[in-house]
């Protein structure tokens, strides 16, 4: 995100692709914070909702009414999802000078575990409890890692939308927490491939049943003889499979499928 003053007292808004073509224009009056002109109503109030809210946790953000010329750019394809929606709110979080986590719970209504790692330099746990926000940073690389890959869905999910369902579908959520949260730890710990891909099979199970949802192996890759995890928003972006063939079989499954995308892990994580 660049930030740039410009004469006026309007912030012009302007969102680029990863090829830099521009996908997203809003004019936003910053005296009131309305949208002047836009190409999109929706992303527009999004941009308005977090400008507002940075100015409440911090009075002196945009008090001078300078104008301003906001430029974003994609690292990735507009589709692939990837937590684009909370990079910008750590983005806009550190122009403002407030804290990402308190911007985030006043515009989502997520967990705050995405705005975490978007500032993050690798692993972290994370914890939410009704009074109290926690993460640490944890090591981990086991030697398994070659053998996981990033594989895109092609369909979008609605963060906030999977929040309600489970707010709404889920009964007994300290119990549910406690039980995935005791495999994460074990997660941490495991050495071997096989070990993984017990636990995130176990950990599939149980969501999938508490959401009442298919897992994405069972509506998607019935006969892949690996594991897959789905991520972020249920059913939606992208997966992660495990595979003990080589990357060149395993890609040629998914091709096979039309999953063109899959990328290994260590390409991911270092992207």
């Amino acid at each position: 995100m660049q930030i740039k003053k410009h004469r006026g007292s309007d912030l012009i808004w302007e969102s680029l692709d990863h090829n830099g073509e521009s996908w997203f224009n809003s004019t936003i009056a910053l005296y009131d914070f309305s949208a002047l002109k836009t190409t999109d109503e929706e992303k527009s109030k999004h941009i308005q909702k977090l400008l507002k809210n940075s100015v409440r946790l911090n009075s002196e953000f945009l008090s001078k009414w300078n104008g301003f010329k906001v430029e974003t750019q994609l690292e990735f394809p507009l589709d692939w999802g990837l937590g684009s929606s909370s990079t910008l709110i750590d983005l806009m979080a550190q122009w403002a000078k407030v804290n990402a986590l308190m911007l985030s719970f006043r515009v989502s209504n997520g967990s705050g575990y995405d705005v975490a790692c978007a500032s993050a330099d690798g692993p972290l746990l994370y914890q939410i409890t009704d009074d109290t926000v926690s993460y640490t940073k944890v090591d981990w690389n086991p030697k398994f890692t070659n053998q996981l890959y990033f594989v895109h869905l092609g369909t979008k999910q609605k963060s906030d939308d999977q929040i309600k369902y489970y707010t709404k579908k889920v009964k007994k959520k300290k119990d549910l927490a406690s039980k995935l949260s005791d495999i994460t730890d074990q997660i941490v710990d495991t050495k071997s491939l096989s070990n993984f891909e017990a636990l995130i099979n176990e950990h599939e199970q149980i969501l999938a049943k508490a959401l009442e949802y298919d897992t994405a192996k069972s509506l998607h890759f019935a006969d892949f003889w690996g594991s897959i995890k789905s991520l972020g928003a249920w059913g939606g972006d992208f997966v992660l499979a495990s595979s003990s063939k080589s990357e060149e079989e395993t890609k040629a499954y998914f091709a096979e499928k039309n999953f063109a995308t899959v990328i290994p892990y260590a390409d991911m994580m270092l992207a």
